[in-house]
């Protein structure tokens, strides 16, 4: 994890197997911030969506039990999102290292869209 201090606040970035590891033991809450056409076509099980053009940092959850960790297509909108959430006053925020991008070459499991259907399907990630 690589940690910068942004106005009084620590802003952190995860890698993909650190938020993978964190995802698992329930310790965080992964928000998506792409698009809704963007996650509907493939998404990581469980995470919530707040696409960046919506982004409302005062309707955020707390943080007192699990860590809120963004993620998108590349990582640069949840650096974007998270520098957001700093300024609106959240004093720790986390986002994922390359998203989607990352995690799939990482092969973490998703949800895609079967092709042949157009229904979701999960990808386990291993090819």
């Amino acid at each position: 994890m690589k940690t910068e201090t942004v106005d009084n606040a620590e802003l952190e970035t995860w890698t993909v197997a650190e938020v993978a590891a964190a995802f698992v033991r329930d310790e965080i809450v992964l928000i998506d911030v792409r698009t809704p056409q963007e996650y509907m076509f493939e998404h990581i099980e469980g995470a919530l969506l707040m696409p960046m053009s919506f982004f409302r940092a005062d309707k955020l959850p707390g943080q007192s039990d699990k860590r809120i960790v963004f993620h998108c297509g590349s990582g640069v909108r949840s650096d974007r999102v998270a520098r957001a959430a700093i300024a609106a006053g959240m004093d720790r925020v986390a986002h994922m290292s390359g998203g989607m991008v990352a995690w799939k070459e990482a092969h973490q499991p998703y949800i895609g869209t079967n092709m042949a259907t157009g229904a979701p399907q999960l990808v386990d990630g291993r090819g």
